[in-house]
Order: structure tokens, then sequence, then C-alpha cells
């Protein structure tokens, strides 16, 4: 993922920071999904187009894959979590704490 907009990297940082609260996932793995996910891709000055979506969109993604995280009354409990990128993959950037 390459940026070096300072906004642009709290955008990101916002959806690795909402994995963590909302899954209950570790800081590095959250940061290894995004950067996996974006890792070849670049992005202009804040807003760039990926800020159309909040967040949690993004992350719901990242996580689960295509579901339908803004309904209420979907089934959660049939939702799958997406393997976390391998361990010896470069996006891991965040040591453990």
């Amino acid at each position: 993922m390459a940026t070096d907009d300072p906004e642009m990297q709290e955008y990101f940082r916002e959806i690795a920071d909402f994995m963590v609260e909302e899954f209950a996932i570790g800081f590095p793995e959250a940061v290894a999904r995004v950067n996996e996910a974006f890792r070849d891709q670049e992005f202009g000055p804040y807003p760039d187009i990926i800020c159309h979506e909040l967040p949690e969109h993004w992350a719901y993604g990242l996580y689960y894959g295509d579901v339908p995280y803004w309904d209420e009354g979907a089934d959660r409990s049939s939702w799958t979590v997406r393997p976390a990128p391998d361990p010896a993959s470069p996006s891991w950037t965040v040591p453990d704490r």
C-alpha cells in the first residue's frame, strides 16, 4: 500500500482500529489485513475515492468478506472469518505488543 498522506494513513488506521474493537483481534493482525488487501494499490491525498465508504465497510470486508453487516437482522452465526495473512507475509509490519 502506498500513501505518504497523513490523513490517508489515519483513515487506514481507523479501519484497523475498528477491527480491533469490533472483532477482538490484535492490532498487528488488523494492520496486516489492511496491508494485504491494499498492497498493490496507490492512493491519492485524502479523501481518496476509497474514502467514500466508512472504515467499518472495509473492516467487515477484510474480516468476513462480502456480508450484510448493515442488516441488524442478518444471521451473523453463518459468517466465516477470512484467514489472516500468512505469518511470513510482508504485510505483517507491526510487532506484537
